[in-house]
């Protein structure tokens, strides 16, 4: 097992991957820039050093300063959490030359599934359902209008490079394509340093479904389960469950399958999520996969009481997988919803300041991840996710349940301060998303709704 892990990230993740170290007995070290040298992490963890700037460029993005930080204090292996470097081929290159472990799949394997069209090329060759659209990617005008034709609008422009819902563009007929197709390929650059894409056909009132691995180096790999994802605002999840509902039992196992099959296919090691999208008819197509923990990873802990930030770091010190499929047994219905700094009422503008008071709920089966607390100032440097309730139900409706009352307890306060709780506790009570019978539309619809109420 690793001497020591460096955390080479921030927020409610980073604090989430030292609980697991510390039950593990692994020492840890946390990096931060100088607007978190008062983070929580930096309480948790054994050790803490301050990398740069706020800036993430200058921080969590600098390779170099993270390899120095894990050297200088003797980590032999990195948990880059989920964004920023955990992605990132050339780092993992880095990793390996300075014999440092990255708790992530190889550098090979995160170019061939970081490029996603290549992916899908890569699931195609599987024998996985991809959805109509390229294999590779659409470098002018001219080929993305020939291949909207082709397949039909509504189409989607997405990033080759992208992630976290960010570098997408739905277009819904040939008047807009041209002007979306150069927006799109121009906000990638900017974000991703990467402006190539790709198109597919749109699926309209789709579910988004993602389906957790596990893979360890010897050719042993499962399937944890489901999880629906579908509500979400501009591609950015809100809400995610498991089970999926209204979906069928023999569908998903059939999902799972393909998952475990494509990542054994391209010889992927560690934690993953294969994201696929359910059409109305229950079609189902791959769209992408993501070679890292993932934000929603603790539904899928809630209903299999598997630690999958445990089995990251047990795969990447080179030790089997303890159970296989076969043991995998889900129970009852688990929900997270995110809790953002963010005022809905103001078309969703990010808010910032301290925090006077930070309350999270307790209770029965209540799970709150967060970084926050009181006296902690919430920038616009950073992502605005502030925590996330993670609840257990023996079923939907007791999950539901529980998770309006634990926000309805969920205090927090701060000059200037608004958060999603109270939009959230709208889409719980909306009769659709109560009857599971929602899709991806679901906040479009609530949203335009409330706009044409009197």
């Amino acid at each position: 097992m690793f001497k020591k892990i460096l955390i080479a990230n921030r927020g409610e993740i980073a604090v989430r991957i030292a609980q697991t170290c510390r039950e593990m007995g692994i020492p840890t070290v946390a990096v931060c820039s100088t607007a978190d040298r008062d983070a929580a992490v930096t309480r948790i963890a054994d050790e803490s050093v301050v990398i740069g700037p706020p800036a993430v460029r200058q921080s969590y993005l600098s390779e170099p300063a993270i390899i120095e930080a894990a050297l200088t204090h003797g980590a032999d292996a990195i948990h880059p959490g989920y964004g920023f470097l955990s992605e990132d081929p050339y780092f993992a290159e880095i990793c390996q030359n300075d014999g440092i472990t990255l708790i992530a799949p190889t550098a090979e394997v995160m170019r061939k599934i970081g490029d996603k069209s290549a992916a899908k090329t890569l699931m195609a060759d599987a024998g996985i359902a991809v959805g109509a659209g390229s294999t590779r990617t659409i470098d002018s005008v001219v080929d993305a209008e020939m291949l909207a034709e082709k397949i039909g609008y509504p189409v989607i422009i997405k990033a080759v490079a992208g992630g976290g819902g960010r570098g997408m563009a739905v277009v819904r007929g040939p008047g807009e394509l041209a002007r979306l197709y150069r927006q799109t390929r121009t906000s990638a650059q900017a974000v991703f340093g990467d402006g190539r894409v790709y198109i597919e056909r749109y699926v309209e009132d789709a579910r988004h479904i993602e389906i957790q691995i596990l893979c360890d180096q010897y050719g042993n790999a499962v399937h944890l389960g489901e999880r629906d994802c579908s509500v979400q605002r501009r591609h950015q999840k809100v809400i995610e469950e498991t089970p999926a509902t209204d979906l069928s039992r023999e569908l998903i196992e059939e999902m799972g399958a393909q998952a475990v099959a494509g990542a054994t296919s391209i010889g992927f090691v560690g934690a993953g999520t294969f994201e696929f999208l359910v059409d109305p008819e229950g079609g189902h197509s791959f769209m992408e996969i993501n070679g890292r923990i993932q934000v929603e990873h603790p539904v899928t802990e809630a209903v299999t009481g598997i630690d999958v930030v445990r089995e990251q770091i047990r795969i990447a010190a080179g030790l089997p997988l303890e159970f296989e499929q076969r043991d995998v047994r889900p129970r009852g219905a688990a929900l997270e919803c995110r809790i953002i700094a963010e005022d809905a009422d103001r078309g969703f503008l990010p808010t910032a300041g301290t925090l006077t008071e930070f309350r999270p709920p307790s209770g029965p089966f209540v799970r709150v991840d967060t970084h926050a607390y009181p006296g902690w100032r919430v920038t616009t440097d950073y992502d605005s996710l502030l925590a996330k309730v993670i609840v257990w139900g023996a079923d939907r409706e007791q999950a539901i349940a529980r998770a309006d009352r634990a926000l309805s307890e969920f205090r927090v306060e701060g000059a200037g301060m608004t958060t999603s709780i109270p939009f959230i506790r709208e889409v719980l009570a909306d009769k659709r998303f109560r009857a599971g019978s929602y899709r991806t539309s679901l906040i479009d619809e609530i949203l335009s709704e409330r706009r044409e109420a009197p």
